[in-house]
């Protein structure tokens, strides 16, 4: 039911649709809480909710399933506040176990007396900073996109639980402390992106064990120190880290101090030296084009005249303290 223009809240009546494996209401005009009560369909893998008006807090209260099941969820582009879920993020053993190794690919379908056929058709995301469309979802496929809300707090450590998680999206909120070491367990990462938050620290360096990181977006925050070198970290670019006024090493042009891992202050040294002696000349210029200038026009126009005369006075008694000495 994505991209259309249904108004109103979702119908509670969702809820009894126990086999429900999809629901796609993104793009839309929805305006209601985030329903818990799906939370109960122990079938659903698929929940986008993307791009609507849902409002509120993200919390589990009363529910017993929490979709165990639940592969991807979207749910970015709307005005979802308080804390990340840490709850759901415990119960998503589908994303925790995964679907371990296969000799081939399998897409998400379902059997009838009709024969075998995909219902996770035409689906988008946004993956790796593009809005990519697919004609079938791999059951490996999975996605939390919690973007462009209002979610504020910690990134819960819980996620590093989440080994098969492919993308993870938290950009464009309030996020606020370390980014977890426990995400560096999130082996089978390709893309992540925790830009435009207030997330302060280090880049943990466990961020080296993503083996498949192909896009790290960390800009716009207020993280600091050495950026982690090697593997991975080697193939990513200044777009990665740009708004972070505090990081340094490659490959930013800003080199750190030894080995304490802060940027180097010498730039900045030689700056506001060159600043400051600069200004001192100034004024030691400006001060002598003004005094020649002055002194100029006062002896030749001979105004003001009580200057020259006390000049004049001064100039003869110190004629005479001289003339006297001589003697």
């Amino acid at each position: 039911m994505s991209n259309n223009q249904i108004e109103g809240s979702l119908p509670r009546s969702l809820g009894n649709c126990k086999e429900l494996k999809l629901l796609d209401v993104g793009n839309n005009y929805l305006n209601d809480t985030f329903p818990n009560w799906l939370g109960n369909l122990d079938q659903l893998q698929v929940l986008i909710l993307r791009s609507n008006r849902f409002y509120g807090e993200v919390v589990s209260s009363g529910v017993t399933v929490s979709f165990t099941r639940l592969r991807l969820i979207d749910i970015s582009h709307n005005n979802f506040s308080g804390y990340l879920p840490m709850k759901y993020f415990e119960n998503l053993h589908a994303i925790k176990e995964g679907n371990g190794k296969k000799d081939k690919p399998e897409y998400m379908t379902d059997g009838s007396a009709l024969g075998v056929w995909n219902y996770a058709i035409n689906i988008s995301f946004i993956i790796k900073g593009l809005k990519t469309e697919f004609e079938e979802l791999l059951t490996i496929w999975t996605v939390i996109d919690f973007s462009s809300n209002q979610f504020y707090g910690e990134i819960p450590k819980a996620l590093g639980e989440l080994h098969s998680l492919i993308v993870l999206n938290l950009s464009h909120n309030c996020l606020t402390g370390h980014i977890p070491s426990s995400l560096g367990d999130i082996s089978e990462l390709e893309s992540l992106d925790l830009s435009s938050n207030k997330l302060h620290g280090r880049i943990p360096t466990e961020l080296k064990n993503l083996g498949f990181l192909a896009v790290l977006n960390l800009s716009q925050n207020n993280l600091v120190g050495l950026i982690p070198q090697g593997k991975q970290f080697d193939t990513f670019t200044n777009d990665s880290y740009i708004g972070n006024l505090g990081l340094c090493g490659f490959p930013l042009s800003k080199s750190c101090d030894n080995e304490k891992g802060t940027p180097a202050k010498f730039d900045r040294d030689d700056d506001d030296g060159m600043s400051w002696k600069f200004s001192i000349l100034m004024g030691y210029g400006c001060g002598l084009v003004l005094g020649l200038s002055t002194g100029y026009i006062v002896f030749a126009t001979g105004r003001p005249r009580w200057f020259i005369r006390t000049y004049e006075r001064v100039r003869q008694r110190f004629a005479k303290r001289v003339k006297k000495r001589s003697r």
